[in-house]
């Protein structure tokens, strides 16, 4: 089986959850969606394997949170496209499998894959 990390490199907590997929010896592919973006399609089908909706991977201590989205209601299109816009509001990392996902943090999360 082959995963998906959705990794940012200047992120410990990504860095942790990469590392920890290098020491389990899995398969694996490295999305660099800071520098290459991410579709909208392409988070909803992330967010349909999390189980969860746009609004609960968005990183809200992020400054442009704080300063321009903060107490603000969003529609889940809305959502997508917004993160879509600005991946550095997405939560990392997060890893794929072909049916589910999981927000690796902690990176032992990543168990729920294998």
């Amino acid at each position: 089986m082959k995963l998906k990390i959705y990794h940012n490199s200047r992120c410990a907590k990504s860095r942790a959850g990469f590392k920890y997929l290098q020491e389990k010896g899995v398969e694996y592919e490295v999305v660099d969606y800071m520098k290459n973006g991410i579709t909208e399609q392409e988070l909803a089908e992330i967010l349909m394997r999390l189980n969860k909706k746009p609004a609960e991977i968005v990183r809200t201590q992020e400054e442009l949170f704080k300063k321009e989205l903060k107490g603000k209601k969003f529609a889940d299109h809305e959502w997508l496209r917004i993160l879509s816009e600005n991946p550095r509001l997405i939560q990392r990392p997060i890893v794929v499998a072909k049916h589910k996902a999981v927000l690796a943090q902690p990176p032992e999360k990543i168990d729920e894959l294998l």
